[in-house]
């Protein structure tokens, strides 16, 4: 936990100097450079102040259960539900509340798991049965990365159809005609949906839109790198080849990226390459990745607060949306380049 007087040493004042500062003292007399600096040290260290800290218990939320729905090895492969995860981890840990993992299986969760649960964040899809037994073990239930068809619960999620829309948008502005799309068809208890994921679904629109449709360029396996590999084999094997290709996960770049040094193509001057995740090894793929930042620690985060809100007594549920934004790096041009 970052003290006042960490927070001193790094600014060269006294820690009743950061004390006044954070506390909003008008009648302090230092400069306006010394209070910013302060300000954002303390944002920087990530300093919680103790009224902040024990509000968890305060409002009784002192244990949360995260109901996922990964199995562990599942998460363990996927950077996103990870950071995700640990975003509702390290804020839990910040206000001293304890937390207990439920990890999907082929049956309804052992009960006696969400036994002392002030509360739960579910991460991920879960479907009616899961969501009504949720809601039979507890009245305070956050969603994560996902929205029910229902305004009954909290929920904060990124508009992954807005920001592949804004992704197409941008890699049309930066020259590109022929943009493909790989992706995945999400499969719930073994069955495979009927309707396309939400980043396939916005691209077959978009192009549909823009009459350039092609279903050769457009296909489906799974969030792996070996299906990434293979797809964009298939894609880039068409005789009308494409200028640009969206995988819909950072995941499924990195097998894009194997296929295409096969095939003796170079990234971006034969095909450009972009993604969804913005994982950490993005940065330092070759050419650098470019890639949509879905801000998954915020959501893990967002999910805490709302959720601490909720025991603290809020009755009107809400609904976040957090932005995306595009990280242009060498695998594709700019749109202003």
């Amino acid at each position: 936990m970052v003290t006042l007087k960490e927070i001193a040493k790094v600014v060269g004042v006294s820690s009743a100097t950061v004390s006044r500062v954070l506390n909003f003292d008008q009648t302090l007399a230092v400069s306006a450079k010394t209070r910013q600096a302060v300000i954002e040290t303390a944002q920087l260290m990530n300093y919680e102040p103790p009224r902040a800290r024990n509000r968890a218990n305060q409002q009784g939320l002192s244990k949360i259960a995260l109901v996922h729905f990964l199995r562990p090895e599942q998460e363990f492969v996927d950077p996103y539900y990870v950071a995700l995860r640990l975003g509702i981890e390290s804020r839990c840990q910040a206000l001293k509340i304890e937390t207990v993992k439920v990890y999907h299986t082929d049956r309804q969760p052992d009960a006696s798991l969400l036994q002392g649960a002030s509360g739960i964040i579910a991460i991920g899809r879960h479907d009616d049965d899961e969501i009504a037994w949720l809601k039979r073990h507890n009245r305070n239930i956050v969603f994560a990365d996902f929205s029910p068809p229902t305004d009954e619960f909290d929920s904060v999620e990124s508009d992954l159809m807005l920001a592949t829309r804004k992704l197409l948008q941008a890699l049309t502005a930066a020259g590109y005609r022929r943009i493909a799309f790989a992706g995945w068809t999400d499969v719930y208890d073994g069955v495979p949906s009927a309707v396309p994921e939400r980043r396939c679904r916005a691209y077959m629109q978009w192009a549909r839109e823009a009459g350039v449709f092609d279903e050769r360029i457009c296909l489906s396996g799974t969030k792996t790198e070996g299906s990434g590999y293979h797809l964009t084999r298939q894609i880039l094997s068409e005789k009308d080849r494409p200028d640009a290709l969206i995988t819909a996960n950072d995941n499924m770049a990195i097998g894009a990226y194997r296929a295409i040094h096969e095939m003796g193509l170079r990234i971006p001057d034969d095909i450009a390459v972009a993604s969804f995740n913005d994982i950490s090894v993005a940065q330092f793929m070759n050419p650098p990745l470019t890639t949509v930042h879905l801000a998954a620690e915020e959501i893990g985060e967002s999910a805490v607060e709302l959720l601490l809100e909720q025991a603290g007594g809020r009755e009107l549920r809400k609904r976040i949306t957090l932005a995306t934004n595009v990280r242009w790096r060498g695998s594709t041009r700019t749109p202003n380049a």
